[in-house]
C-alpha cells in the first residue's frame, strides 16, 4: 500500500482534495462504527483518523481491527495521549502542539512515545497541530492545558505553521475541536495555505457540505468530518460529491 504521507503529498502536488472521517472509539458504538465504515467505502473517503483525548488502548485496538478487516481506507492514529499507539494502524500523526507552550506536547510526550512507535513499525508523520478557538472549550484544549489561537487572527496561525514547517514538520493541522460551535475561518485557512508549502488539514465545526467546500476553496487539502456524521450521515455523501466535482474540475483544467 502507498505510504500515507506520500499519498497526501501527491494530493497536494496535484491540487486534489481529500476527506478524513474522525472516529473517537470512546464515543462511538459498534453500530455507528459499522455505519461509518460502510458510508466511507461507498463515498470515496480517503482516510480514517482514529483518536480522542480519553480513549483506552483496548478501544483503539478493537476499532482498528474492524476498520482493517472491512476496508482498504488508510487508518491513521490521531493521538490524544502517549498510549495511543498500535501496529494495526497504517500511520500515526506525530503531533506537536505548536499553537501552545506546553513542553510535554512540544517534545516531552514525544520522547516517551518514540520507543513504542519505533517498535510498532508504523509510518510516522510529523505534524504541526494548532488548536483554534471554535467558540467553546474543547477536550483538546482542556487536556492540553493550552489556549487556542484566536479565530480572527489568521496571521498568527500562518506564522506558527511556517515555524513548524521550518522545524521539519510535514503537515499543518488547524483544528477548532470536536463539536466546535464555529469552524476555522476562511481567512485563517487561506493565510496558512498561502504562507506555507505543507499540505493543510482542517477540522472542527464542519457541519455542512458548504463548510467543507469553503475549507477546500480556501486552501485545505484534507477536510476532517467528525461529530456531524452522527447527527446527519448524509453529510458524507454531500461532501463526497463536492470533492469529486472539485477534483474532476482540476483534472479537466489540466487536460485542456
Amino acid at each position: 500500500m502507498e505510504k500515507v504521507l506520500e499519498k497526501i503529498l501527491h494530493l497536494e502536488e496535484n491540487k486534489q482534495k481529500a476527506i478524513a472521517i474522525l472516529i473517537d472509539p470512546d464515543n462511538l458504538s459498534r453500530e455507528l462504527l459499522i455505519q461509518q465504515v460502510e458510508l466511507a467505502k461507498i463515498n470515496s473517503v480517503d482516510f480514517f483518523f482514529i483518536g480522542g483525548s480519553m480513549i483506552t488502548e483496548d478501544c483503539l485496538e478493537e476499532t482498528l481491527d474492524y476498520i482493517k478487516s472491512n476496508c482498504r481506507i488508510p487508518a491513521v492514529i490521531f493521538p490524544g495521549s502517549v498510549h495511543q499507539v498500535s501496529n494495526k494502524a497504517d500511520a500515526i500523526l506525530f503531533l506537536s502542539l505548536i499553537s501552545g507552550r506546553n513542553p510535554d506536547l512540544l517534545i516531552g510526550n514525544h520522547v516517551l512515545s518514540a520507543p513504542t512507535i519505533k517498535k510498532s513499525g508504523i509510518e510516522v508523520i510529523p505534524t504541526g497541530y494548532m488548536i483554534i478557538d471554535g467558540g467553546k472549550p474543547t477536550a483538546a484544549s482542556y487536556v492540553s492545558n493550552s489556549f487556542p489561537l484566536p479565530n480572527d487572527k489568521p496571521k498568527i496561525a500562518a506564522v506558527t505553521a511556517l515555524a513548524g514547517e521550518m522545524l521539519g514538520l510535514r503537515l499543518n493541522f488547524l483544528d477548532a475541536g470536536s463539536g466546535a460551535v464555529k469552524k476555522v475561518s476562511r481567512e485563517m485557512i487561506q493565510a496558512t495555505a498561502e504562507g506555507t508549502t505543507n499540505p493543510l488539514i482542517v477540522g472542527g465545526g464542519i457541519k455542512t457540505a458548504e463548510g467543507a467546500k469553503e475549507a477546500w476553496d480556501s486552501g485545505a487539502t484534507i477536510v476532517v468530518i467528525g461529530n456531524a456524521i452522527e447527527t446527519d450521515p448524509n453529510i458524507i455523501r454531500e461532501v463526497s460529491k463536492i470533492k469529486l466535482n472539485e477534483n474532476n474540475c482540476i483534472i479537466g483544467s489540466k487536460i485542456s
